[in-house]
């Protein structure tokens, strides 16, 4: 049995009147790489922020291996969750060394200076991400598919049990997207990481992901493996528009009418 490192348990949320998250329940295990699908407002960044303890629940709870997120200090959330939101523009001012450096703050005292153990994680961190190569370069020098491994090279430097990630393929092209969700696949796999992440690109992230959830007007419509949800019935209730879907190998090829 996998081990569950992030459980969200009937967890509702709402922005004034507007009901966003209503009753969701999930459970991550340690070493699953997860898909969280679903139209335009159907919650998915909410959702992220919400495991990530950025945003805390009107009802519900989420728990972060044995302990409640909402008894843990940021600190401690910063290192053992990692989050890429999908606006990091603020950014452009530092270089790639620096950005990623970033990633250790959590693990640093507030008058504590790197170590030689940080700066090897940092290391560690551009070489997993290959980004090395563009180390020293400013994030405005860069192609949209350096910026988002640069961002993923910064999780990773914190050292996290789970990464949180928001659309991080939005904007590539096809091939930096297939290179962002295998490197994803394969941290998940070598390094026992849970990785969440939302998209909009049901057919390419089905290749890599364990489960998808698929969330509608703020619920969880669906859970399974990428088979089991990916389906005509499932698919044209949630996206509201009729879909065929055919599996070759292990890719759906989904044609929407």
């Amino acid at each position: 049995m996998m081990e569950t490192t992030l459980e969200l348990r009937h967890v509702s949320f709402r922005y004034g009147d507007r009901a966003v998250l209503d009753d969701v329940d999930l459970e991550i295990a340690s070493g699953e790489m997860v898909g969280l699908l679903g139209p335009n407002g159907s919650g998915k960044t909410t959702l992220l922020k919400i495991a990530d303890g950025l945003l805390r629940p009107g009802q519900g709870e989420v728990h972060l291996g044995d302990s409640r997120l909402r008894d843990i200090g940021r600190r401690e959330i910063a290192r053992r969750i990692g989050w890429v939101p999908q606006d990091l523009e603020g950014l452009f001012a530092y270089s790639v060394l620096e950005i990623v450096s970033m990633g250790r703050f959590a693990h640093l005292g507030p008058w504590e200076s790197e170590t030689d153990h940080d700066r090897r994680i940092v290391e560690e961190s551009l070489i997993a991400t290959d980004a090395q190569a563009f180390r020293d370069r400013y994030l405005n020098e860069l192609s949209g598919g350096e910026r988002q491994r640069v961002f993923l090279a910064r999780a990773l430097a914190q050292e996290p049990e789970i990464l949180l990630l928001d659309e991080p393929t939005s904007f590539l092209d096809l091939k930096h997207r297939l290179e962002i969700y295998a490197l994803l696949s394969k941290l998940a796999r070598e390094r026992r990481l849970s990785v969440v992440a939302a998209s909009h690109d049901l057919q390419l992230i089905a290749q890599f992901c364990d489960r998808l959830v698929l969330l509608r007007q703020g619920r969880v419509a669906a859970v399974g493996a990428p088979r089991e949800v990916l389906t005509p019935e499932i698919l044209g209730e949630i996206f509201e528009t009729r879909v065929e879907v055919e599996w070759r190998d292990d890719q759906p090829l989904l044609v929407w009418k």
